[in-house]
């Protein structure tokens, strides 16, 4: 096996700088082709908005090239230590995996970051304000990983992004006033903080169990050895090793590519609206069946509505926008809710598709569903519906979210081969630290194969519950249990240099998106 795919990807530095020159300008060229296929006879967009999108792509783009240096290197650390498959094949190998999770991912988690965003900067991407701060928040990201890498520390993509979100949040209330500006989202940011928080800890713990239980119910003494310098495992741990690798591979893809999904469609919605605002894959039997939701939710919602006149519909938005940033239900938020909702019902009315509304429309339609949705969630929480009247509701939700809420399948694919390509580029750092500077004694290859199943179930259940897990912190925190648990001892120096950098990331992410977009939005 190993011979034959050396055969086919030759482990020739000359070779290898080819191929990836020729995967980069291959993605180059899908990316123009399916813009233009999705842009063409829909809009006209200027000159500087072609300009601000392509910009924006290539730093998106290098956000997840520079997450492949960090957290995929994770995923195939421990094939290349242990020699169970060659450099080459292994980066290729999890790249593939990564490309198979992209593409099976659910876009969920992507828009769990994206609701961290403040509420006025999301509906107004395509503004001024809007531009400062996507390229803010992406350059604070993109800066921090760069730092960490280079020192070879393990550090989380997802909290440095994190970090970067809550910073223009801060900036834009700091800027704005308590009165204009929703800030940060602090209890969606806190059920990310426990995500955050909660994966790695509970990775220690499982790993630390499960590779004392593992010791003392399979004593195979090959199985506890440190990998020999150019020799491979035997055939039935090196089977073990890939299957781990394959399965992080996979759940690296289907949780951290979602980040880059997200904000890349936040571009695009932001610099092309009329292509990307809507999902125009919503079938007419959609279409229809969201139209009837929407009439029975305006009648039910009649009830409530505290006999106040329905406002006009710019009064509705401002009404809606400072619900959802108070997080509290107004008096006149039922009559904005059902206004907003005949509004809607009036632009797709007669539309088999959400693609026959006027493309001057759609920009303004995905933002009024966007606000119907989220009151409507805070509305259901406070208010005493029936059981059928709440079901009526979370489907009528749901089906707000399909329409709105969309990864067309080339934005998966781009991620996909960005997460590939800065694994195969900068994965020899992160695997050092992760085979030797965690234990006191070299990764054996039990502690590798448990810390990775580890690793891979705590991801896999981060994509369950729509959170946001650091698959670098989750793998690193395994290793370090089961160096705990084989009696090896801790590098505390390691330990502290990932802690330092855990505590750094927020601080310091925070700190340089806020600037950042306070610059960008001098600039702009």
């Amino acid at each position: 096996m190993k011979k034959a795919l050396n055969m086919i990807l030759p482990n020739n530095p000359r070779f290898n700088k080819i191929a990836f020159i020729l995967v980069l300008l291959g993605s180059i060229i899908y990316i123009i082709l399916h813009l233009r296929e999705d842009i063409i006879g829909v809009t006209n967009p200027s000159f500087l908005a072609f300009v601000l999108l392509a910009l924006a792509l290539v730093i998106a783009l290098g956000f997840e090239f520079i997450n492949g240096f960090h957290d995929t290197a994770n995923a195939v650390a421990t094939v290349i230590y242990s020699n169970s498959l060659p450099p080459i094949v292994a980066v290729v190998w999890s790249g593939l995996w990564n490309f198979l999770g992209v593409l099976c991912s659910s876009g969920a988690v992507a828009f769990t970051i994206v609701s961290l965003l403040p509420v006025e900067l999301v509906l107004k991407v395509g503004s001024e304000a809007g531009f400062s701060m996507v390229f803010a928040l992406l350059l604070a990201a993109v800066i921090w990983n760069l730092v960490t890498w280079f020192f070879g520390i393990p550090n989380s993509s997802s909290h440095t992004l994190i970090g970067s979100i809550l910073g223009v949040g801060l900036m834009n209330q700091l800027l704005m006033g308590n009165n204009r500006a929703s800030g940060v989202d602090w209890g969606q940011a806190l059920q990310v903080f426990k995500a955050l928080v909660f994966s790695p800890l509970a990775g220690f713990t499982i790993a630390l169990l499960g590779m004392f239980l593992l010791k003392n119910f399979l004593p195979i003494t090959s199985f506890y050895k440190v990998p020999e310098a150019g020799k491979t495992p035997p055939w039935p741990i090196r089977l073990l090793l890939i299957l781990t690798c394959t399965g992080v591979s996979f759940s690296h893809g289907s949780n951290d590519g979602q980040k880059g999904m997200g904000l890349i469609m936040l571009i695009l919605i932001g610099t092309v609206p009329t292509a990307y605002a809507l999902n125009n894959a919503v079938s007419s039997k959609q279409v229809e069946n969201f139209m009837n939701k929407a009439v029975v939710i305006d009648q039910v919602l009649m009830k409530y509505n505290n006999n106040l006149d329905l406002p006009t519909i710019d009064q509705s938005r401002q009404i809606l926008t400072k619900t959802i940033q108070s997080s509290k239900i107004f008096p006149e938020t039922i009559p904005a809710i059902r206004m907003m909702l005949q509004s809607i019902q009036h632009d797709v009315n007669n539309k088999e598709t959400f693609k026959q509304v006027p493309v001057e429309y759609q920009a303004n339609l995905r933002n009024d569903l966007y606000l119907v949705e989220q009151n409507l969630v805070h509305f259901t929480k406070v208010s005493p519906l029936t059981s059928s009247q709440k079901d009526l509701f979370e489907k009528f939700e749901k089906e707000i979210v399909t329409a709105i809420q969309f990864i067309p399948p080339w934005v998966k694919a781009v991620i996909a081969i960005a997460l590939g390509l800065g694994t195969m580029v900068g994965w020899k750092r992160v695997v050092v630290t992760v085979g030797r500077k965690i234990g006191k004694n070299e990764m054996s290859y039990g502690q590798g194969a448990v810390a990775e199943t580890v690793a891979m179930t705590m991801i896999q259940m981060g994509n369950q519950f729509h959170m946001p897990i650091s698959t670098t912190h989750v793998v690193t925190s395994a290793v370090a249990g089961t160096a705990l648990a084989n009696g090896d001892g801790i590098q505390w120096r390691t330990i502290r240099n990932m802690a330092m950098a855990w505590i750094l990331t927020l601080p310091v992410s925070i700190m340089l998106s806020a600037v950042l977009f306070w610059i960008f939005l001098k600039f702009f």
